[in-house]
């Protein structure tokens, strides 16, 4: 007798199928994810919005240009990677950001993008208040930093020392702009900090600078005003009180020259007045004179030719006439203008001869005084001159310090700024979904391998013989309809299970499951050296598990061999023979184990040559009551006589019905389903059939699909560990 070690220990035996294996026999599960997955990337590839990235470079690390000898410092920074992280963090800094962002162009066109993507596709219909959100981006705030942020990329190339500094948009010409929004705010913030140095020394000397001219300027103003005081003050070739006392000698020559100018001119008017003429040289050289004389002249000419033509009293005459003595009215009043513009001329010109005569008379004064105060200004301007000379050195170090300051570069360089993006950076096309089915593939690797991982059901021969101690008499192939396309049968391996007489019939014409009812009948044959299985009980763990079909399938074969066979249907819950041979109705087993019918009456004949069915008849609920009843010894008994008894019995896991058959019978043969049978319920089973009383000898595995039978792993069974045998 063998003693079984625990299902618990023996259910967890490792399986050594490979990895194609496992992913050929979830194929159907690896297509569906893998359709599922790639029909997302190309909607997402359909959805996503369009974004174009605007990237510019700058160098960092670099030494001043014209520095001869650079030094260690310098050289000890170059190439350092701790200082090229800082620079990463300096410009990803909102310091920094708000720079950019203050850089011209840079707030508009954030506003546009924002305006850009309200209402845009998804995320329009998701986020209806995105123009409140918009109007959040103010200058210099917060929620606008953090927008940029979110945005831009700042990263290394390669090993190398330059930062490329990108920006996302679904506008190229927004990328552009703010990309090189902030390329420029970080250099010009690089220059600033690096001539910070210089701009302080610069600042103290102008303010040192501008002491100096106050000084400078004191002083001078200080001599100055004693010059004046003292009437010392020198012109260009003498001392100013003689060049004024020249210059106003003549400024009065010319006043003179221009008084007696102006009173000929206005004599000579007031003489051509007394005439009552307007034909003083003066009086004609006004423009507006001239030309009322020639107005005068042309009226006067059309009123000759219109007083000769219409004659005196014609309304035209009349309007010529008022238009001639205008045009006489106005002569005379540009006149009188130009006669009281000339007075007015010669009483300015007297004035100022008179002025000139006193300020001469005044200067001669001071001139005569002069001479004695020009020994006591040589030590002012000796001091003024010292601060000049000095004023004149900071101001020239002072100027050097700010050249420097704007022409220098610093240690940052730029390479290129930002040119305007023309082809999308996401998504594109091939790369998009080149990933897509990338990552549908690994997916649908990976759900397969997981499935299959999971699965505890029968997937081989020898996970099942070692855990249940029961040999495997044969794999039996499924017998399904042909898929439609061999395409569909490849990737889809469920197929529609036939009815039970269909399947008998298709079973009779496939080789390869009768070459397996052949070795399942060998093996039960072959089973014990000592016994012969004359009455074979077929059950299985749980329902659906194709014992009835094996149990008839076998029946025919052996029937064929020309032994005599007789069925027994003890599945009285759910009686399908009859109807699967097509046998005439009976009252059936239920009938015989209640003594309503004689045994020999209800055993039927079927169409099969030496097969012989006894069906359940009628389907009823207390089989177990009749299994357990008298009769059934008798029907076994009846049964001795023919060559093979094979008793379809309930599921083994749903009823005890199996269990109470189990030891009435020689031997159990208990049927596995592939892909669905659970190994540690079949070694349950098994278990508890033995422990009822029943001989398992054997194992079945049943429904293994055709095309996962050339992969099944038949391994040799390993040792298990028992506990004895006697």
């Amino acid at each position: 007798m063998v003693t079984l070690a625990p299902v618990a220990d023996l259910a967890g035996v490792p399986r050594r199928t490979g990895l194609l294996v496992r992913l050929w026999r979830r194929r159907g599960l690896a297509a569906a994810v893998f359709g599922a997955v790639t029909a997302l990337a190309v909607a997402a590839l359909l959805v996503l919005p369009t974004s174009y990235l605007a990237t510019g470079s700058v160098i960092v690390a670099e030494p001043e240009p014209g520095v001869a000898n650079a030094s260690a410092a310098w050289a000890q920074k170059i190439g350092d990677p701790a200082d090229l992280e800082s620079q990463l963090l300096l410009v990803r800094s909102p310091r920094v950001m708000r720079l950019a962002m203050a850089m011209p162009g840079a707030h508009d066109a954030v506003m546009r993008e924002c305006r850009h993507e309200k209402g845009r596709g998804l995320v329009g219909l998701l986020l209806p208040s995105r123009q409140e959100s918009c109007d959040k981006l103010a200058p210099d705030s917060e929620a606008l930093i953090e927008y940029v942020m979110a945005r831009y990329r700042v990263g290394t190339v390669g090993r190398s020392r330059v930062i490329n500094i990108s920006y996302a948009s679904p506008l190229a010409d927004v990328a552009q702009t703010l990309a090189n929004a902030l390329v420029t705010a970080f250099l010009d913030d690089q220059k600033a900090s690096l001539s910070a140095s210089r701009e302080a020394a610069a600042a103290w000397l102008w303010k040192e600078l501008g002491q100096l001219d106050a000084e400078v300027r004191e002083k001078d103003a200080t001599i100055q005003e004693f010059r004046r005081a003292k009437g010392l003050m020198r012109g260009a070739t003498a001392p100013i009180g003689s060049e004024r006392l020249s210059s106003i000698s003549q400024q009065l020559a010319a006043a003179e020259a221009a008084r007696a100018e102006a009173a000929a001119r206005l004599r000579e008017i007031e003489t051509s007045q007394a005439r009552g003429l307007a034909d003083a040289p003066a009086v004609l050289a006004s423009r507006t004179v001239a030309d009322l004389k020639q107005q005068i002249a042309t009226v006067s000419a059309q009123l000759a030719n219109t007083s000769f033509t219409l004659g005196d009293r014609h309304p035209s005459l009349r309007a010529l006439q008022r238009e001639r003595d205008i045009l006489v009215e106005r002569l005379a009043q540009e006149v009188a203008t130009i006669t009281t513009s000339a007075r007015k001329t010669f009483d300015a010109a007297d004035t100022l001869v008179a002025t000139l005569r006193k300020q001469v008379e005044a200067v001669k004064a001071e001139v005569a005084d002069a001479t004695a105060d020009e020994a006591s200004i040589e030590s002012m301007v000796r001091s003024a001159d010292i601060k000049r000379q000095k004023y004149s050195e900071l101001y020239k170090r002072a100027s050097e310090l700010e050249t420097e300051r704007r022409v220098m570069l610093g240690s940052t360089r730029l390479v290129s700024l930002a040119e305007y993006p023309t082809q999308p950076f996401f998504p594109k096309k091939l790369p998009f979904l080149a990933a897509g089915l990338t990552i549908a593939t690994l997916l649908a690797a990976a759900a397969a391998l997981l499935r299959d991982r999971a699965d505890g059901s029968v997937r081989a021969s020898g996970d099942l013989a070692v855990v249940t101690g029961a040999p495997i008499f044969a794999e039996l192939p499924r017998v399904a309809d042909a898929p439609a396309t061999p395409v569909l049968g490849l990737l889809w391996s469920r197929q529609s299970e036939l009815p039970l007489p269909a399947a008998l019939q298709q079973a009779r014409r496939d080789p390869g499951l009768q070459d397996a009812l052949r070795k399942l009948y060998a093996g039960i044959v072959l089973a014990g050296s000592n016994a012969r299985y004359r009455s074979v009980l077929v059950t299985s763990p749980g329902p659906g598990e194709g014992k009835t079909f094996t149990t008839l399938a076998l029946a025919q074969l052996v029937a064929a061999t020309g032994r005599r066979v007789l069925v027994i249907e003890a599945d009285m819950r759910r009686p399908a023979v009859a109807a699967a041979l097509d046998l005439p109705g009976s009252p059936g087993l239920a009938a015989v184990l209640a003594g309503k019918f004689p045994l020999r009456e209800a055993v039927v004949r079927t169409g099969i040559p030496n097969l012989d069915a006894l069906p359940a008849g009628r389907a009823t609920a207390a089989s177990t009551e009749l299994l357990m009843s008298k009769a059934m010894p008798d029907v076994l008994r009846f049964a001795e006589s023919y060559d093979l008894v094979l008793i379809d019995s309930p599921p083994a896991d749903v009823l005890m019905d199996a269990h109470i058959l189990a030891k009435h019978v020689d031997g159990v043969l208990c049927c596995a389903r592939w892909g669905r049978s659970s190994v540690a319920g079949a070694a349950i089973t098994i278990d508890s059939l033995r422990a009822a009383g029943g001989n398992v000898f054997g194992l079945t595995i049943t429904m293994v699909k055709a095309d996962d039978l050339p992969l099944y792993d038949s391994r040799p069974v390993r040792p298990v560990a028992y506990l004895g045998a006697a």
